[in-house]
């Protein structure tokens, strides 16, 4: 956007305006499934103030939000109820896994026949946030590389849960550093034993 010679006008592109309202106006879902939702009150709380970066409205119902913060272990039998949530928010709509159980499966990796080994098996994912549990100031940096992520869409030619170019994350990341997705697999494509495609 440039000041031209009249006062009050402003020009640029139309994926400008949008992707900056849409990047300072995230409505998170209240959602939290293990002991990552305490750190991600915590952030709503004073100390560290979510409302800062314009998504703090954590709405009750997943037809009023757009962000949905996968806080916790996704065991196979919630698994599904995440794929529900996920399905009824509205275009576009963004998910962040946030603790290592989410992104991975945690400490149940190995042996924990019943936990997800990832939430993107599930549903596609925007950002990852490892710790076990991450601190509040890690949430408010996935927040905001989800924010750069909104503003360099193209809102008329690109759909909400594709790969933005130049925010894939390389493979090797230092420990506790948030990480941006790449594009995921197909969540419908998750089978688990016993209960079929989800």
């Amino acid at each position: 956007m440039q000041p031209t010679k009249l006062a009050n006008v402003l020009l640029g592109k139309v994926d400008d305006f949008l992707n900056w309202g849409k990047a300072w106006s995230i409505w998170p879902m209240t959602f939290g499934i293990a002991c990552c939702a305490i750190e991600m009150m915590a952030t709503a709380a004073t100390r560290f103030d979510i409302d800062r970066f314009g998504a703090g409205a954590f709405r009750g119902t997943p037809r009023q939000a757009d962000l949905m913060i996968v806080a916790g272990t996704v065991n196979v039998k919630m698994a599904q109820v995440v794929r529900r949530l996920y399905e009824q928010m509205p275009e576009p709509r963004y998910v962040l896994a946030m603790g290592a159980c989410t992104v991975g499966g945690g400490p149940y990796f190995i042996y924990g026949y019943t936990v997800v080994k990832g939430v993107d098996k599930v549903v596609p994912t925007d950002v990852y946030i490892p710790g076990c549990p991450p601190r509040p100031e890690a949430l408010l940096e996935g927040i905001m590389r989800l924010q750069e992520k909104i503003r360099t869409q193209k809102q008329l030619t690109q759909r909400a849960h594709e790969t933005v170019p130049g925010l894939v994350a390389a493979p090797e990341q230092p420990c506790g550093s948030v990480v941006t997705a790449a594009k995921a697999e197909d969540p419908r494509d998750f089978r688990i034993p016993f209960l079929g495609r989800i």
